[in-house]
């Protein structure tokens, strides 16, 4: 399993991806999850991806290619006019690649399926942020819908909904993620440390600060230790429950 999540500031994108993946409890690995193109002045991409391993990274590869030989018939990333366009070409992409492993490969319900989140900016447009589905359609973020989540998203996502803001910087925003991500890896061991993260400034048309936060972390022991502690003494500030003595 995976946990992504794409998010739109005011400031611009912040991406954030976990990097295991397994196939049952004794075959454990760690992939990069996130894929940065950049044309600086002109463009810079991100994509994130969850799902089969496969298809991920054949989704990846294909794209990359392209991106290094810009050709009439071979749509590329580096070449596309706006990012609507880009998240397009990526979806069509995808949709091409389960289908050929469909028909060649094992057959079962959503084995070859995979999900993707879309960002960035190209020169003339603002910056825009889209969930890919399986089956090739998108959508895109908005003012109601501020950020994507994919893989195991429901451990992760009350935090988010309740203190996302988009005026936040962009060290506020880490910190929110990484709260996020340590709940849900707590809560389901196909999630995992290390964590890539990617921060894209608006307008600025490259790439932004990018690391890996280890499991070792000094500063991701103390949020995750810190929030523990936080949750403990903010339910035993609640008033008591009481009893009906009747029962």
């Amino acid at each position: 399993m995976t946990y992504c999540v794409g998010m739109m500031l005011d400031r611009g994108l912040v991406f954030m991806s976990d990097t295991r993946t397994n196939a049952g409890l004794d075959n454990i690995s760690t992939f990069r999850k996130m894929t940065v193109w950049e044309d600086p002045g002109e463009r810079c991409i991100t994509l994130m991806a969850a799902g089969n391993l496969a298809t991920t990274q054949a989704v990846v590869s294909l794209l990359d290619e392209r991106s290094k030989t810009v050709q009439e018939r071979e749509p590329s990333l580096m070449a596309v006019p706006s990012m609507f366009q880009a998240a397009g070409m990526v979806a069509e992409t995808l949709r091409d690649v389960i289908a050929r492993h469909a028909e060649t490969g094992q057959r079962a319900d959503s084995t070859f399926n995979a999900t993707l989140i879309l960002g960035g900016q190209v020169k003339g447009g603002p910056p825009r942020l889209f969930l890919i589905y399986p089956e090739g359609n998108f959508i895109e973020a908005s003012a109601d819908t501020p950020f994507f989540q994919i893989g195991e998203t429901k451990y992760g996502r009350p935090i988010l909904v309740r203190a996302y803001d988009p005026a936040m910087r962009f060290e506020d925003a880490l910190k929110l993620l990484l709260v996020s991500f340590d709940s849900t890896l707590k809560a389901n061991l196909t999630v995992g440390a290390p964590f890539d993260f990617h921060l894209y400034q608006a307008d600025s048309l490259r790439a932004g600060p990018r690391d890996r936060i280890e499991a070792d972390d000094p500063y991701f022991q103390l949020v995750s230790q810190g929030w523990g502690d936080a949750l403990k003494e903010a339910l035993d500030s609640l008033p008591p429950f009481t009893l009906d003595s009747q029962t």
